[in-house]
């Protein structure tokens, strides 16, 4: 593990959950949606997460785990962390409350065309808490990338805050609807972000004491699952409901790029 402070690291993980805030913000300074910008983002920043997950992650716990198991069992244990981070982030995600997909596509001018109503406070609510719960396991996976290599864990972060902009507006726009008050539709949002360092204290509190390559290799493994579901359930299809579908491939493809001559020229 590299030798860096603690704090860069949570720092790294308390920016990306408070780009909900900036999504809010989004929603009520803009006046229309920039649709090809948010589906090329949102498949950029999946394309991070994939290539990081399958190409460093994936390789470097792999390494570790073989280093201490063996070639054997090192990947059989290597891959068996892989598809445990996707069946813990399946596991919250059915669990997640399905009042409303956090993850549908919103646009700006919808501010405009509803009429106020109060019942729709319980959709902001539950929005909130939904993506409250997803944005926990982001949290622990951008503080565990960016404890093992500072570089991934920059390129995490920046991706997860990308995708946490559509949903500070999936929270502020019910909320808003409910209470005509944008300053409570815009702390809501930036709320639901905050369980993202959360997640990253508690990874700090409860798994840097027994920390050992055995433990990291396996939570390298399972963040790469975490990641490439949360890419694969989330960010490519959110990219597409707004209506640019080779726009967001295009942005998969330079998320891609953009992470692979990154790591070129850094390592």
């Amino acid at each position: 593990m590299q030798n860096h402070p603690i704090l860069v690291p949570l720092l790294l993980t308390l920016g990306a959950g408070l780009a909900t805030g900036i999504g809010s913000a989004i929603a009520f300074l803009a006046r229309r949606t920039n649709k090809r910008l948010l589906s090329f983002s949102l498949g950029l920043s999946g394309g991070v997460m994939i290539y990081v997950s399958l190409v460093e992650l994936f390789h470097e716990a792999e390494i570790a785990l073989t280093a201490e198991w063996g070639t054997r069992l090192g990947g059989v244990i290597t891959v068996a962390s892989f598809f445990a981070g996707i069946l813990l982030i399946g596991i919250i995600d059915r669990l997640v409350p399905s009042f409303e997909n956090p993850h549908e596509a919103h646009l700006i001018e919808e501010m405009d065309h509803r009429p106020r109503n109060p019942r729709l406070m319980r959709m902001g609510v539950m929005t909130a808490l939904a993506i409250g719960i997803h944005n926990f396991p982001e949290g622990i996976a951008t503080f565990t990338s960016a404890v093992d290599n500072l570089t991934l864990g920059v390129a995490i972060a920046a991706a997860i805050a990308i995708h946490n902009i559509p949903e500070g507006i999936a929270v502020s726009i019910p909320v808003y609807y409910a209470t005509g008050d944008r300053a409570k539709a815009f702390r809501l949002s930036l709320l639901s972000g905050l369980a993202e360092p959360v997640g990253a204290l508690l990874a700090y509190l409860v798994l840097m004491p027994f920390l050992s390559p055995t433990l990291m290799g396996c939570i390298l493994a399972g963040v790469a699952g975490i990641m490439v579901f949360i890419s694969i359930d989330e960010l490519l299809p959110a990219a597409r409901e707004y209506g640019e579908a080779h726009t967001s491939i295009y942005g998969v493809v330079a998320g891609m790029a953009v992470m692979a001559v990154s790591l070129l020229l850094l390592a």
